[in-house]
């Protein structure tokens, strides 16, 4: 074998030992997710000093308890049904506001759309907790305390900002020249915009709703302040509320309650993964 081949192969070799170790730090939180879910409480609580103890095994046979107080000692499907709620209403939102308002800063603001859009950017990076003082005023002179709605109207102020900012930077990488071959066909700027450009701009759309719906799904700050009653929480408030009783954790229902939760997100994360990563990086290389 002669030295440049046996580069080649050393190369390839550390490329598939680099991509196995990336795969096994992913995976593992969904494993030990799963582990911890049906592992039997006399498995799951061992003393360090039990030194023959494996932790990432089941040492047990595995059991449905944890799963079984998921369902039927806590309301997880209906923060699930409230989560689904509040988060495709939010997303519908962020979508009729982020799509024109991002398109307008990329195409019809000249040079300073771009500082425009870096302004709506910032307001994305205000911390919740100096925000929700104002917003509790306002939620509290529309009548809205404990009420979904509540989060429907507050989470459109941080989802907003970034998916504009997000769809800037991908309009950008449609060409221009594109659209102006199709207005000088006899196009106007609506029919462009619906007929070629979102076209080309799927990617990004479907970017801009994963990134809002995964928002959504891990708020907790607003969630707790504006949402009280049990019925009415969504999946991250809920979750901790029910399965966190004083001192007492719920590890097993805990984790199951995540796994549950966090799979079909990783599903789709994974599905879409190329034109995910098109419309994360479409706006870096031509903006």
């Amino acid at each position: 074998m002669t030295l440049r081949r046996l580069t080649r192969v050393l190369r390839r070799l550390a490329l598939y030992v680099g991509a196995l170790a990336f795969t096994v730090f992913a995976v593992f939180p969904f494993y030990w997710m799963l582990l911890t879910s049906f592992k039997q409480n006399r498995d799951l609580y061992v003393g360090a000093t039990n030194l023959s103890h494996v932790p990432w095994i089941f040492n047990d046979p595995p059991t449905l308890d944890h799963v079984r107080l998921l369902f039927t000692g806590t309301p997880y499907l209906t923060w699930v049904k409230n989560t689904a709620f509040v988060g495709g209403v939010v997303v519908l939102i962020t979508l009729l506001a982020a799509v024109p308002a991002g398109y307008s800063l990329a195409r019809l603001t000249g040079r300073w759309g771009e500082r425009l859009g870096i302004g709506i950017f910032l307001t994305y990076l205000i911390p919740p907790t100096l925000l929700f003082i104002p917003f509790a005023r306002v939620i509290s002179v529309l009548g809205l305390q404990n009420n979904l709605w509540a989060l429907v109207l507050i989470y459109p102020t941080f989802t907003i900002p970034f998916c504009t900012w997000l769809m800037m930077g991908f309009f950008r990488s449609v060409p221009r020249d594109i659209e102006e071959q199709a207005m000088i066909d006899g196009y106007s700027r609506l029919s462009v915009i619906r007929k070629v450009v979102l076209p080309l701009a799927v990617p990004g759309l479907l970017t801009v709703v994963i990134f809002a719906f995964t928002l959504v799904m891990q708020e907790f700050i607003y969630a707790l302040t504006f949402i009280s009653q049990v019925q009415k929480m969504t999946v991250s408030l809920g979750v901790p509320v029910a399965l966190v009783r004083g001192d007492v954790f719920y590890w097993g229902s805990l984790m199951a309650a995540c796994l549950i939760t966090s799979l079909p997100i990783a599903i789709v994360y994974s599905s879409f993964i190329d034109r995910f990563i098109a419309g994360l990086t479409g706006g870096a290389l031509k903006g």
